[in-house]
């Protein structure tokens, strides 16, 4: 079964392909900038700054 499923994922064309990493590089960077802006919230929150 699993070698069916690589032959499939090799059988898509290319830009779909860079698509999906497109879709989820996306998803993580803001995902991640999601979490470091709630964490920026919270430190101001308890009385903690940058400066």
């Amino acid at each position: 079964m699993a070698v069916k499923e690589t032959v499939d994922a090799e059988n898509k064309p290319l830009w779909q392909r860079l698509g999906w990493l497109a879709v989820i590089w996306t998803g993580s960077v803001v995902t991640l900038g999601i979490f470091a802006w709630l964490m920026r919230l919270f430190m101001s929150a308890a009385g903690l700054s940058t400066h």
